[in-house]
């Protein structure tokens, strides 16, 4: 009986620990239908002046495969993994001792004079989800639609 006592109460512990380690991920995806070109669409992506613009906001980026950017003060920090001008950009955004990416993708599709802009936000920590979601409804993509649609 004193046996299968301790032994739960490892069980319990090893799983309290497990739960700890392992953090909760999660996915995000978004359109927007946007009256631009998909060369405005992608220079408010990719472009450092552009996105100041629309921003209001100094940023800190090259369109080139492989370097850092940081955005929004330093809030929003990554990687340009992929860039294909004006359809497809992806970037790796960093979170602390985060074990997997989280990679950003956006897809611009042409459609009758606008531009379907996809995005897909993977491996987003549970803890910031409700933050990122509402910054890319209202501070990300929501301002990129109004600024091209002025």
């Amino acid at each position: 009986m004193i046996f299968t006592n301790l032994q739960k109460q490892r069980d319990y512990k090893t799983t309290i620990k497990l739960q700890q380690k392992l953090k909760i991920m999660k996915n995000y995806k978004q359109y927007i239908s946007v009256s631009a070109e998909p060369e405005d669409v992608y220079a408010c992506l990719t472009n450092p002046f552009t996105i100041e613009l629309w921003s209001d906001m100094p940023v800190k980026m090259e369109a080139r495969v492989g370097t850092e950017f940081e955005m929004f003060e330093g809030d929003i920090t990554g990687k340009i993994l992929e860039l294909e001008p004006s359809k497809k950009v992806v970037q790796q955004w960093y979170f602390g001792d985060q074990e997997e990416p989280s990679i950003v993708t956006f897809k611009l599709h042409s459609d009758k004079g606008k531009v379907s802009l996809e995005l897909r936000h993977t491996n987003i920590p549970d803890e910031a989800y409700d933050e990122i979601t509402e910054g890319w409804k209202e501070y990300f993509l929501g301002r990129i639609k109004e600024f091209l649609e002025i």
